[in-house]
């Protein structure tokens, strides 16, 4: 076994382990489960992060960046108006808030370009649009894919709450039809998967 071989072999087990943990103190998405459970299996593929999409109400601070950021509520489900509006009401700490819909994004990692290759190929397969090469190092290819599905703009800021409860309906349902998409597409990633990468 060389020395890329080998690099491999420990990063593959180190997130396998990583994977593992999680599924058993149940931070994993039940909707990633299944997937990264099989790339695990096998020889020459593993998972290095992953979510399955979802919608959140985001504290965002004056300046609108990321590093100012905080999660006021995330599901990573379909959401009922109640709760959403019940997200809304409560007291949020920065200048805005904002509704989002995140798509799913997932890390896979693998041990040379022809098999990273194989990803990308897979992943057009599947009408993801949005993947590619985002580490080569010996042993170590990882591939980024995203999702399209999305959705963001301002709620609510300070105290006044910036659309009625028709329109907050209509982008809801919006929003849960979009999150249904997105885990319908991770679905068929994964069955091609089965069949692609082994």
């Amino acid at each position: 076994m060389n020395k890329a071989e080998t690099r491999f072999k420990m990063i593959k087990e180190r997130h396998k382990k990583t994977f593992f943990k999680a599924v058993k103190e149940k931070k994993a998405d039940k909707q990633m489960i299944p997937l990264c459970r099989y790339i695990s299996s096998t020889k020459n593929f593993f998972t290095s992060s992953s979510c399955a999409g979802r919608i959140l109400l985001l504290d965002v601070g004056k300046e609108g960046n990321k590093r100012e950021a905080a999660f006021h509520s995330k599901w990573h489900r379909k959401v009922k108006l109640k709760e959403l509006t019940e997200g809304i009401n409560k007291k949020h700490q920065e200048e805005e808030l904002w509704f989002k819909l995140d798509p799913f994004i997932l890390h896979l990692g693998t041990n040379t370009l022809e098999n990273a290759e194989k990803i990308l190929k897979t992943t057009r397969k599947t009408g993801i649009r949005r993947a590619g090469i985002m580490t080569v190092e010996e042993g170590k290819f990882i591939v980024e894919l995203i999702g399209t599905q999305v959705i963001s703009f301002p709620i609510k800021i300070k105290e006044k709450v910036l659309l009625n409860e028709e329109y907050l309906k209509k982008a809801l349902e919006k929003a849960n039809k979009k999150l249904e998409k997105n885990y319908l597409q991770l679905k068929k990633f994964e069955k091609i998967c089965r069949k692609e990468l082994k």
